[in-house]
């Protein structure tokens, strides 16, 4: 199948990366400043370029703003079967059918991690779409990672909220807390390795166990112990929970005024 992929920035060569390696998908990039693809892709640098062939598969990858304006020339290059896949943050379904002319319209909210293949991805799916389109589309995906259909764009907008922007408060989160190692007396090299690692084999085994997040919490924490102390520390008053469910309403809040 063909897929053409308009626009290839971060985000969008991060999924390219994983999608190239499919043997079912032949990939056609247009992209003005991109300066290299996977091996297999081609490259184009404006509409003019691409050739008169028909795509299974057309992904917006431009940002919301330039939407409007790029996609309504590439109306003609999409099958009569084929389906619209959009990376696009905030831009709504009918908007991407006003301005590619498609039918089928399947809106992405990936994130970051993709580009190691271990995103996490929702999708939404316009009633247009078929169970084969649907199926080609999170296939792909799923080489970058995990997905998750949701019902609605509403609940798109609380992936973005929870995923999308997500590996941003991560890294904050984990930000702060090698510096609170520092100010115990480690090497930033050294807090590095304690914090990260920390972070990955806890999230690593919280994935792999059938055990609640609370559950391998106390299993962690005896009575009086010094992880007892800290954990009083960090939420007894219930300050980081009210943290973060002020963050994911902040963002939720903002890509509904980005619609």
């Amino acid at each position: 199948m063909k897929a053409l992929l308009v626009g290839c920035g971060k985000m969008g060569g991060a999924l390219l990366q994983q999608w190239s390696r499919s043997a079912d998908w032949d990939f056609t990039v247009v992209d003005p400043f991109a300066e290299t693809v996977p091996e297999g892709v081609t490259l184009l640098k404006a509409r003019e370029d691409v050739p008169d062939t028909l795509f299974d598969l057309l992904i917006v990858a431009v940002k919301p703003q330039m939407i409007d304006e790029v996609m309504p020339a590439y109306q003609t290059s999409l099958a009569p079967s084929g389906v619209v896949a959009s990376i696009a943050a905030g831009c709504s379904v009918d908007r991407l059918k006003a301005a590619t002319g498609a039918g089928a319209v399947i809106r992405i909210m990936p994130n970051l991690p993709a580009l190691i293949a271990q995103g996490v991805s929702g999708l939404y799916a316009s009633p247009d779409c078929t169970n084969d389109q649907k199926t080609a589309v999170e296939t792909l995906m799923q080489r970058a990672g995990t997905t998750v259909w949701v019902d609605d764009e509403d609940a798109l907008d609380r992936v973005t909220a929870v995923a999308g922007s997500g590996p941003g408060y991560v890294f904050e989160i984990a930000r702060t807390y090698i510096a609170a190692a520092e100010a115990l007396g480690f090497t930033n090299d050294q807090a590095r390795a304690l914090v990260l690692g920390t972070m990955a084999g806890a999230v690593e085994m919280a994935r792999l166990s059938d055990e609640t997040v609370e559950a391998l919490r106390n299993s962690v924490t005896s009575k009086n112990g010094t992880t007892q102390a800290g954990l009083e520390a960090l939420n007894a008053d219930g300050t980081l929970s009210e943290l973060l469910l002020r963050t994911t309403q902040a963002a939720y809040d903002r890509a509904v005024e980005l619609r």
